[in-house]
């Protein structure tokens, strides 16, 4: 792969990770809510579904989302309706905002990579946009799978690294959260913007 189209891809990539999105809301959610102890454990299982999407759509789910309406909309419907599951959790748990510093237990650390990893795999578009992504940056005249491959795992490293820039920023911004009253606005805020990305989902089309 020449090196001038693997720089193009990274940066394509770094303006396209940046920007926030359910996975970032619900990384700065946690962070905040659970501490420094759970950041490793949202990246990995934000860099196990960055794989586990990537590997679906060259295996052809992503040509199956793109080509059929049915299949787009049940992961489009599923994705829709875990954001908003977890947008009303967290604006129920601002109602009675629990007492920050706690921690979390190796259970509710399980339990927020599951979210994290199923907030970042239920994304039909995502899984058909690598679809139409990664082949922009082949090199026909190489060996297409190995570059594929490169390039899949590239990403996934690219987005362990977003993923831990933006829990380490919401950890350090966690200091300014101490009171009751600023962690119910948090939660009130990052669960509404959790339903508004789940109300997104629901009626995105199929592209």
């Amino acid at each position: 792969m020449p090196i001038e189209l693997w720089i193009a891809f990274v940066a394509t990539s770094a303006v396209l990770l940046i920007i926030p999105g359910p996975t970032v809301l619900t990384i700065i959610n946690y962070s905040i809510s659970h501490g420094r102890r759970a950041n490793a454990s949202l990246v990995t299982a934000v860099a196990l579904a960055d794989s586990t999407g990537l590997t679906l759509s060259l295996l052809g789910l992503g040509a199956l989302l793109a080509a059929s309406p049915f299949w787009f909309n049940v992961v489009k419907y599923a994705g829709g309706l875990y954001l908003l599951y977890l947008g009303y959790r967290s604006l129920r748990a601002g109602a009675v905002p629990a007492q920050l510093g706690s921690g979390c237990t190796a259970e509710t650390r399980w339990e927020l990579s599951l979210n994290a990893y199923l907030v970042t795999l239920l994304n039909p578009q995502a899984i058909v946009f690598f679809v139409a992504f990664l082949p922009q940056f082949v090199d026909p005249d190489g060996n297409v799978s190995r570059q594929l491959l490169m390039l899949a795992m590239t990403f996934v490293v690219m987005g362990m690294m977003n993923s831990a820039c933006y829990a380490v920023f919401a950890t350090s911004a966690r200091r300014f959260l101490t009171t009751r009253r600023a962690q119910r606005l948090f939660q009130i805020t990052g669960g509404a913007l959790l339903v508004a990305c789940g109300i997104c989902a629901l009626v995105a089309e199929q592209t």
